[in-house]
């Protein structure tokens, strides 16, 4: 029931923000012609993984997480002509998963990023479609969710487990903006957020593998207000 309600009380959050945000756009005053200067937003994810494969001497299994849902807010300032800057919040909903031969086993799972993106715009501020680039990085928490038991399927390979890890994180993307009206977007945006693969939360047990950097793929729709 708690995971089915994030969500909402995320959108709640942001209303929350949102509100007392848009009447300061009320009074503020830019410069270079009155350009919005400033962006609140808030967008619905998708959430997509890759996965690892693990080796032991109790056999083998593929490690990763299911497809998800999750939500984003971001705080943005367009400091120059095609060059702006996001600090953002992240949230998905992802169980984590083992698969090896015909057995599969899963464990509840979120996550919660927090970073600073750099964006890169093909048209000017103040366009009514700009399409952009992105690069930033920051951290990424990965929270078990799920119950423990005695006997884990595929433990002789990987345990998942109820506990919680925090990672270095890169992202990267591309998305287009479009202005709605003069104070508000709507944004589509496709990204990467990559982070080393969370070893603490999926615990391989006397197996190799699982090395390196793990892909999270985010498609993304959102609103923003400017100002």
């Amino acid at each position: 029931m708690r995971r089915n309600c994030t969500i909402p009380y995320l959108t709640i959050t942001a209303m929350a923000v949102l509100l007392p945000v848009s009447a300061l756009a009320q009074s503020n005053k830019n410069s270079e012609g009155g350009e919005p200067k400033y962006e609140f937003g808030v967008g619905v994810m998708g959430s997509f993984y890759d996965s690892k494969s693990l080796t032991g001497p109790g056999g083998s299994a593929k490690a990763g997480f299911e497809s998800g849902l999750g939500g984003s807010i971001w705080l943005g300032q367009n400091m120059y002509r095609r060059i702006g800057g996001e600090l953002r919040y992240d949230y998905a909903m992802n169980d984590m998963r083992l698969n090896g031969g015909s057995t599969k086993v899963t464990f509840g799972g979120q996550t919660h990023a927090f970073h600073y993106d750099v964006h890169y715009h093909f048209t000017d501020r103040g366009g009514k479609v700009r399409p952009y680039v992105l690069f930033g990085g920051g951290v990424k928490f990965y929270d078990g969710t799920g119950t423990e038991t005695a006997f884990q399927p595929l433990q002789t390979v990987a345990v998942l487990t109820k506990t919680q890890e925090i990672v270095p994180m890169i992202t990267y993307g591309a998305g287009v903006k479009f202005q709605v009206t003069a104070k508000v977007n709507m944004r589509l945006e496709f990204r990467n957020n990559m982070s080393p693969f969370p070893k603490k939360v999926i615990t391989p047990t006397r197996a190799s593998g699982g090395d390196g950097w793990t892909n999270n793929f985010l498609p993304l729709v959102g609103i923003s207000l400017v100002f």
